[in-house]
Parts: C-alpha cells; structure tokens; sequence
C-alpha cells in the first residue's frame, strides 16, 4: 500500500502542538526558574535579616565577651525554631562555633568564606557546609568599642528551598494545563476548518493540482468564465479574454459582472446565472457558442461556469455552404424547368407550330437575361451581384418574386465587401422567411445604392408584418420571424451597422408588410 500523505491541516495541526506544547513547556520552565530565583532572593533576604538581629541582641555581644559562651547555644536554637531557619551558628572571629543545630560540632571551625564579614561588611552566599549546600547569610557582631568579638551565620538549606518550590509547582501546572488544553483546542478548531476549506488534500497533491490547473488553463481552446454566487468573477482563462476582447492587463477578477465591459449578449447570459446549451452569442465580430452550467460541491452552489467556442468561420463557411446549397438547388430546378422548355419547343417544332417555339423560347431567355442584366448592370461589385443572382433563383425555387429595384446602383462599394453581403444577405433571408407561408403573390423588393455620403440597404416584402411592440427587439440576438427561431442575421446585421456608426430603420411597407432600412455612412479613411 502506497504511504498516506498527510494533508495540510494534518501538518498544520501537529505543528501547531508541538509549538504549543513547547511554547507552555517554555513558559512553565521560566516561570519555575523564576520562582527559584524569588526564592532564592526571599532567603537571602531572610538569612541577611535574622543574622542581623542575633548580632545586635546584647546577650550575644554579652556572652561572647564573658569567660563561658556556651549560653549562645540555647538562644541560637531556639531563635533558629523560630525563624524557620536550618542553621544559627554564632562564632568568634578564629571560626570557632559556639552554636550548631548537631552540638558535636560546636567547638570546631565554621566551614566557609567569612573575609567580608571580618572586614566589616555583612553578606550572603551559597556555600557547601555541615548540613549541604545552604544560602547563607554572615554578620559581624561589634562590642561596644566597635571591634569585632564575634560572627553570625545565619541559613536555610538548598533542599528547603527547593521543597517551598514544589509546593508551588501544581499552582504552575493548574495555570499551565489549562493554557495547553486552550491552545490544543484553538489548533484543532483551526485544522478542521482548514481540512474543510483544502478537503483533505496534502501539499503535494495542491501542488500538482494547482500546476495541472494552471496549464489547462491557459493551453484549453475554450474560452473560461468563472463567477461566484454572488456575481463577481473569479476567473478568466487566456482564450476567455481572447473571445471577449478583454485587456490581458486587465484587472477583472473579483470584480462584478456589472462593472465589467463585456458584449451585451454575454453580460447578460453571465448576469442571470440560468443554464444554457450551445447557446449562440454575439461577441463583437464573432459568433461564440455558450454553455453554462451552475457549480455544486457536496450539494452546495460554488457559482457558475461559462464555457465559450469560437464558431465565428464555421458560422462563415456554413452560410458559403448554404449559399452554394441554395444555388445548386436553384440550378438543378432551372435544369429541370429548362428541360421541360425544351421538351415542350421540340415537340411544338415537331407538331409544325415553329413560330410558337420560338417565341416560348425567347420569352424565357429575355427573362432570365433581363434579370441578369438589371443585376450586373447596377450592381458592379461581382459578390454582391453573384449574392443578389443566388438570392433571387433561391426565392424562385420557393416561390416568391425577388424584385430588384429598378432605380439600384453601387458601382465600387467602400465598404468591405464581407460587411457589405452580410447586411444584404441577411436581410433578404428574413424577407424570405417572412413571406415563407404566406398566400401568393409573395415579393420581396432589394434596393441597394448610395446617397447623401452613405451607402443605403433597404429590403421589403409583403408579409404579415412586423408588431410596434418587437421593433426594439428586431436587431437583439436570438430574434426571428420564426415563433421558435434563434437567429443571428439580424443581429449580424446590427453589429455592423454598429460598427460603422450607421442607422437602421424597420417601418412597415405600404399595402402589408415590413421594410428593413440600413444606412452605412461613407468615409474617406475607408479602404
């Protein structure tokens, strides 16, 4: 079995306890070490003035001048009884002892340092005696002529000291118990809130995670949007600024949809947080296709993610696609009409009434040509013309009259020429689609010139019209004349108008109908 990796929280948690045990450890240690050292002073202190008190009591200074000092020692024991003291020796200036807790020993020399004393200057030390080591405490006692007939040696033992420190030690353990119980208990509280913020995961499986995610991020060809709950934006790949023409500098992380400058279609798709699928958006020039989905986690919304695809090209070259289709349809229905013509004039010639063949064949010929020259000879832009021909053999095929106005011209197009048939080639697909189900005659009328420093698109028909009410919403993403239609022609058609600061009109044509105007101005820095 593979070694369990503890997770982040784990660690922080372990090393949280041991800093906090050795933080409290710490703390119980000095402040051990400073009880000792109070101690320490509080015996000195003790010693320095229970010595000073034997030396100035006049029956030390009395027997120590007197022939017999053996009645220091009754006074000696008892004031040691008194004070707490393990040990009151008083003694001459050559070290002799005249008092001593264990009486064998009085009569023979004090152990330890006595020279300051003799100099005059009481003090205290810590020496090694009779009874261990002890905090001591050495005074000189004076006669009354100022010289010195004799010493007290006051002290306590390093074992009684240390003894009045345990004592104190479960008072440090009562305060010291519960500051690590606290610390213990804040530690875990915040490993398990980490736990649930990281689920679990340990460094390195962040660490690979966050390289894994980082890379994907930026080489997916998927634009990425992602939003919190509360509309703010939390993340957006390379090819997600890319798609909405977003400042790679930018600062919009963390920032409200609101106050972000996206294409309004997009703004809002994100704004409403509904789910969507394979949604067609306009963003500028492109058409993307939109998924977005709302995020869970153990049941709880993380918020919403938005995935975006480029299908501006494919949209292209489905619509080449779609145009070649219709003019290969309307083909091979003229082939079929012209050879019903011609079986029609072969047998007319066979029957005998030539004159009557000829002028079937004609007339359909001068039709054809006539169309074809009212085309080619107002319109001398060949994409345009080729648009407007395939058009109006598509709208043959099905049924309607595709009249071009007789008072149509443009002879070069400022305007480039993708801009140009996307206006005209959509406008006539939704005059199409209007008229599609309607009882004949059913005509659609194309004028395309210029005028007045602007190119002018106006495209008619005699269907059922277009409601006052939907006017504003003619040109808005998703709008068509189908009651289920998703279009984006006219929304096409509305960003290039955009983009050129043109105008466009929908009014509603005389005896029924509708008439979609453009107006592109026409501008000398154009190429």
């Amino acid at each position: 079995m593979a070694r369990r990796q503890w997770s982040i929280a784990g660690q922080l948690f372990a090393l949280q306890a041991v800093v906090v045990t050795l933080l409290v450890l710490a703390g119980a240690a000095g402040a051990v070490w400073l009880a000792r050292n109070d101690s320490q002073h509080a015996a000195e202190e003790e010693v320095l003035a229970v010595a000073q008190t034997v030396a100035r009591a006049p029956h030390v200074r009395a027997a120590l001048t007197s022939a017999d000092p053996a009645a220091l020692q009754p006074y000696a024991e008892s004031t040691r009884s008194a004070t707490g003291t393990d040990f009151v020796v008083v003694m001459a200036p050559d070290r002799t002892r005249y008092s001593h807790p264990n009486p064998d020993l009085i009569g023979r020399p004090f152990i330890g340092d006595i020279g300051p004393a003799l100099a005059g200057e009481p003090f205290t030390v810590t020496n090694v005696g009779t009874l261990g080591e002890s905090v001591r405490a050495v005074v000189p006692v004076y006669a009354d002529d100022h010289r010195i007939i004799g010493l007290v040696s006051v002290g306590i033992t390093t074992q009684a000291i240390n003894r009045k420190l345990l004592g104190q030690l479960p008072v440090l353990l009562g305060a010291a118990t519960p500051a690590l119980a606290l610390a213990a208990t804040g530690s875990w509280l915040l490993s398990r809130r980490l736990r649930r913020q990281t689920h679990g995961l340990g460094p390195a499986q962040m660490t690979r995670m966050y390289e894994y995610y980082d890379a994907v991020l930026h080489s997916v060809r998927e634009g990425l949007v992602v939003l919190t709950t509360d509309r703010r934006v939390a993340l957006v790949n390379d090819e997600g600024r890319r798609l909405l023409a977003l400042d790679e500098d930018a600062a919009v992380t963390d920032r409200p949809v609101a106050g972000i400058d996206l294409p309004p279609a997009v703004a809002e798709l994100l704004a409403s947080g509904r789910d969507a699928h394979d949604e067609p958006v306009l963003a500028g020039d492109r058409v993307l296709v939109a998924n977005q989905r709302t995020t869970r986690f153990e049941g709880a919304a993380l918020g919403t993610v938005l995935t975006l695809r480029d299908q501006t090209e494919l949209r292209n070259l489905a619509s080449e696609l779609d145009s070649v289709r219709a003019l290969t349809e309307a083909l091979q229905a003229q082939t079929h009409e012209s050879a019903n013509r011609l079986h029609t004039v072969l047998t007319l010639v066979e029957l005998g009434r030539a004159d009557e063949a000829v002028r079937l064949a004609t007339r359909d010929l001068a039709l054809a040509q006539q169309l074809t020259d009212r085309v080619v000879g107002a319109v001398t832009e060949p994409a345009l013309a080729a648009l407007l021909l395939g058009k109006s053999a598509r709208a043959g095929e099905r049924g309607v009259d595709l009249l071009i106005e007789p008072d149509c011209r443009l002879d070069d197009s400022p305007l480039p020429t993708a801009d140009l048939l996307t206006v005209v080639g959509n406008l006539v697909d939704n005059a199409l689609e209007a008229v599609a189900g309607t009882e004949p005659p059913r005509r659609v009328r194309v004028f395309v010139g210029t005028g007045d420093d602007e190119i002018v698109v106006r495209v008619g028909d005699n269907g059922p019209g277009l409601d006052p009410d939907r006017v504003a919403d003619a040109f808005r993403r998703g709008w068509s004349t189908k009651s289920a239609g998703r279009g984006l022609g006219l929304a096409l058609v509305g960003q290039v108008v955009h983009r050129h600061g043109g105008r466009s009109e929908v009014t509603a044509a005389d005896g029924g109908g509708t008439v979609f105007t453009v107006r592109l101005p026409i501008r000398e820095d154009r190429s």
